[in-house]
């Protein structure tokens, strides 16, 4: 989704997230065994991220709320669907411009573009080491109730951007309402065992202009 925003992601890196092993910089094993290569990594992240803004894909999104109720489950870190407008959104690996604390009950603190990086030294209240609000590979996702909540209850279901193999994101989809319209949008060839997906073989802002008049002019 925010690939056309200039952000970067796994699948488009090939193993490597801007030139990193996501071993080294999306995993616990990673945190301990090098904390200030992965705070320099995310404040890398950052300063990416405020140099970014939303693309078409996103404001259409976000415009779709003038009509519908459009809620949002995401695996991107980024904040470019708020800053869009989107009033609905699960984060479902972690926001990039907050952090927590790495002791027992994980309390969570919001970052600003005029203070966004994060150092070693930098602590909580309670004394210990704030580290990136980030879902790394290995850890819980403690949003994916809610998501699945959620798409339990959509009577339209769009998906963008994925390769639906990051799970458990990608068993959303098996939470959604027997026939139901179900939407694809990705230039790549994705993999799906789902029949009744309607796939758009564009990128997020074009292929967000194709359903946006299919939303808007339904088949009789």
């Amino acid at each position: 989704m925010s690939a056309e925003s200039g952000i970067n992601t796994f699948r488009d890196a090939g193993g490597l997230w801007e030139q990193h092993r996501v071993q080294d910089v999306a995993t616990p094993e990673g945190w301990h065994r090098n904390p200030q290569l992965v705070l320099d990594f995310y404040n890398e992240r950052r300063k990416q991220l405020l140099a970014a803004k939303p693309n078409a894909g996103h404001i259409i999104i976000a415009e779709l709320e003038k009509q519908y109720d459009v809620r949002i489950v995401t695996q991107n870190v980024d904040n470019l669907h708020e800053q869009a407008g989107s009033s609905h959104v699960i984060h479902l690996h972690g926001e990039l411009m907050k952090v927590r604390s790495s002791g027992p009950g994980e309390e969570v603190f919001k970052l600003t573009p005029d203070n966004y990086e994060t150092h070693l030294g930098d602590k909580c209240p309670k004394g210990y080491q704030l580290r990136p609000h980030i879902v790394w590979f290995g850890e819980a996702v403690p949003e994916i109730e809610p998501a699945i909540d959620m798409v339990s209850i959509a009577d339209i279901l769009v998906i963008i951007g994925t390769s639906m193999q990051v799970y458990p994101a990608a068993g959303l989809i098996n939470y959604a309402k027997p026939g139901i319209p179900i939407y694809l949008i990705d230039p790549q060839d994705v993999n799906v065992s789902a029949k009744n997906i309607h796939v758009i073989r564009k990128g997020a802002s074009e292929g967000m202009k194709e359903l946006k008049e299919i939303l808007d002019c339904p088949a009789t």
